[in-house]
């Protein structure tokens, strides 16, 4: 049995949250348990497969007050494999029509949640039927850079990230009013939500990228690849603007980089770098892939995993 936890702010402050229970109790009928969070029961599901969802209310955005929520996260979901927190995305020139997926950290600072590219894989992929399923023709499956939004909001200090040892992920619909009222989008998201554990037995390999946007296509392609037995399994993504900022060329970025590879669940299978990076950060990234043991390669070659040596 595998035990997932989700965070929804039942507020309208967020334009997302709402939504997503609605359509996920509307599939499952999860019922209430005797576990109460900010004055509401926890509502909890039971899979054919034994696995167990809980959904979990909340007065505020869980990262945007982590000091209030910690306590609850390490107590009854402490032994979660994985928590996500639902919630909208916007942003000056943000893409819209997205549904998008990114794993928790500070990549300025150095700091990196724990991260299980597995399962992350799993929900990509649930989301992207979902998508399919609901016509949504128009929206895009994607993932986005690691971040930690509790900096931006609150003032929370990036060391708070490492407290909750399950891996956190973002799940979100963007970039606009119009889209986080889409009903469609909603369910999309919440019949992902029910297939993180959801397994199709393809070979996983692990990737660490690095380089490129915020929202880079070539690690959102890499994301959903597969080929015959294989797959690749994204988690954190480190963009090019986070490791000039945080100075990954200078002394600590060896150690931080180190860090962030120990927090992939499974290890690091292959690194893999945008080839507009410059000359000395992807010397980076070669010198930690070589202690690793494992490929270093340009994002031209996830288009053709096959060919990867040592992979």
């Amino acid at each position: 049995m595998k035990k997932a936890v989700y965070f929804f702010c039942d507020d309208p402050f967020d334009p997302v949250a709402g939504n997503v229970l609605r359509e996920a109790v509307s599939l499952v009928s999860p019922p209430e348990t005797e576990l109460i969070v900010d004055g509401k029961p926890v509502l909890e599901f039971t899979d054919d497969s034994g696995n167990r969802f809980s959904f979990v209310r909340t007065k505020k955005v869980v990262s945007h007050d982590y000091g209030t929520y910690l306590p609850v996260m390490n107590g009854p979901f402490a032994d979660c494999h994985i928590a996500g927190i639902i919630t909208w995305h916007e942003g000056v020139n943000a893409p819209d029509r997205i549904l998008t997926v990114h794993t928790t950290g500070d990549v300025e600072s150095g700091v990196f949640g724990a991260a299980d590219p597995v399962l992350m894989r799993n929900i990509l992929k649930g989301i992207e039927e979902a998508r399919q399923e609901e016509g949504l023709d128009g929206y895009s499956t994607v993932t986005e850079a690691t971040h930690w939004s509790g900096m931006v909001y609150g003032g929370q200090t990036a060391d708070m990230i490492a407290k909750y040892p399950v891996p956190v992920l973002d799940i979100e619909i963007g970039s606009s009013p119009q889209r986080w009222a889409d009903r469609r989008a909603a369910r999309a998201l919440a019949r992902g939500l029910l297939r993180i554990f959801t397994d199709d037995g393809a070979e996983t390999k692990n990737l660490l990228c690095a380089g490129g946007v915020h929202f880079d296509p070539n690690f959102a392609a890499a994301a959903l690849t597969s080929w015959e037995g294989g797959a690749f399994a994204v988690s954190h993504i480190l963009p090019n603007q986070w490791l000039v900022s945080g100075d990954y060329g200078g002394e600590k970025g060896p150690e931080r980089l180190e860090e962030c590879a120990a927090s992939i669940r499974g290890g690091v299978h292959c690194i893999a770098f945008h080839d507009n990076l410059k000359g000395p950060m992807k010397d980076r990234f070669r010198e930690l892939a070589a202690r690793l043991n494992v490929p270093a390669v340009k994002h031209q070659a996830l288009r053709t995993p096959e060919k990867i040596r040592g992979l």
